[in-house]
């Protein structure tokens, strides 16, 4: 399918959820409770009572029975008299068809609340199918191509959190992919679609396989990168993306290590959820490009999302870093400590890209899309389908997109 660049489906601004606003012009509101620590799903039974009597439990592939979270989850379910309706095997990128059975369970069974049991791709199907079940005509066309406004009924979202990385938990964002039109796009809804609350105990992240983890690590990195590059001012988020930075790249170092390190763990899964919720964006025009490129990856792949950010990321910045080269300097200095000393804006700039990738390799994160599933034949069909968003230092150009790439294919 060749796409027109001009359109790309959607309008390209509003695909990361951010406009471009005026510097320090934002309206900010976050209605999500968050419940945080070990015993964070006492709280599940005081919430219940606001809702009816029907939740559909919506859960991956069976990781939560196999750790003991599903039966937890559904004797409190039980004990406050609920009916249970399950949805389960939910996958890693959540395909439309997966959220119109979904939506079809909702109406069939008209459920009053949909609890989310797992990571950001569990709670991203969930909200996908609170704003489809009852949506007049095709919700894939209306919601996540012409980004009309929801106008139906909306079932609640709550979440229990076992993967941190994308901050789902806390926003209104939903990716989806579209398997027929090979197309995975994402959304962020008003936070009238967030969870109503959400519970985070780091102790469900213990289990993960390491490279969940680590694409976790990646994801909620990423998303402070595409606020922080974007903008030739110094905004309080600024400083604030630098602190979660430090913070997750010294947490990560210990968790890689020893993976029930509580505090490590901790401090991962709530930088994930203040990365991503959305306060960290505010106030910058915002890039986005990366996600935009992973996310056609992602469509033909199939791969998990940090490991294709990361992968990316890396081929992406040092092509645009020229075009922001403070900021880029600044990151190296103020996040991996990089001594300028001597050095030109240039070299201090590459230096703290290298010390990025660096840091990625020391947590076994893969950096070849090879390695991700991509062939050299898909990589022209996802150039040619990525959204070219105009929030950072450099609008890019379909062949600008291939030849990052035919980088990323080639590293090693």
């Amino acid at each position: 399918m060749k796409f027109q660049n001009n359109k790309k489906f959607i309008n390209a601004q509003k695909c990361a959820g951010m406009e471009k606003r005026m510097n320090l012009d934002f309206t900010y509101q976050n209605p999500t409770t968050i419940y945080f620590g070990k015993t964070a799903l006492t709280n599940l039974s005081s919430e219940l009572v606001n809702y009816g009597d029907t939740i559909m439990l919506a859960y991956g592939k069976g990781a939560i029975k196999k750790n003991g979270l599903y039966d937890q989850v559904v004797s409190i379910l039980k004990e406050n008299g609920k009916n249970i309706v399950e949805l389960s095997g939910i996958m890693a990128n959540p395909t439309y068809e997966k959220v119109m059975e979904g939506a079809a369970f909702v109406r069939d069974n008209n459920v009053d609340l949909i609890l989310a049991v797992g990571g950001g791709s569990v709670i991203d199907c969930a909200k996908a199918i609170s704003v489809s079940a009852y949506c007049e005509g095709d919700a894939w066309t209306r919601y996540w191509l012409k980004f009309e406004p929801v106008d139906n009924k909306i079932v609640p979202v709550a979440s229990i959190l076992t993967l941190a990385g994308t901050g789902s938990e806390m926003n209104g964002g939903s990716v989806i992919t579209n398997e027929d039109m090979k197309i995975k796009m994402g959304r962020v809804f008003p936070s009238n679609i967030n969870p109503k609350f959400s519970i985070l105990n780091p102790e469900y992240t213990f289990t993960l396989p390491e490279y969940q983890m680590v694409s976790g690590i990646f994801d909620m990195m990423s998303h402070l990168m595409e606020a922080y590059f974007s903008g030739e001012d110094d905004t309080t988020t600024d400083y604030m993306i630098e602190g979660l930075l430090r913070s997750i790249i010294n947490s990560a170092k210990i968790a890689v290590k020893d993976p029930k390190d509580y505090e490590a763990r901790s401090n991962l899964m709530w930088s994930s959820t203040l990365a991503m919720n959305p306060i960290m964006g505010l106030s910058k025009a915002q890039d986005w490009e990366v996600h935009m490129i992973e996310h056609q990856l992602g469509a033909y792949t199939d791969c998990a999302h940090g490991l294709g950010l990361a992968a990316i990321s890396l081929p992406y910045y040092r092509y645009i870093y020229k075009f922001g080269l403070n900021k880029f300097v600044r990151f190296a200095k103020q996040v991996w400590s990089v001594d300028e000393t001597e050095k030109t804006k240039e070299a201090v700039a590459l230096e703290g890209i290298d010390a990025m990738e660096s840091f990625v390799k020391e947590c076994g994160i893969v950096t070849s899309l090879k390695e991700l599933g991509a062939t050299e034949d898909m990589l022209p069909l996802i150039a040619n389908s990525t959204v070219l968003l105009p929030g950072g230092y450099k609008v890019l150009n379909e062949e600008e997109v291939l030849e990052i790439l035919k980088t990323a294919y080639a590293a090693v």
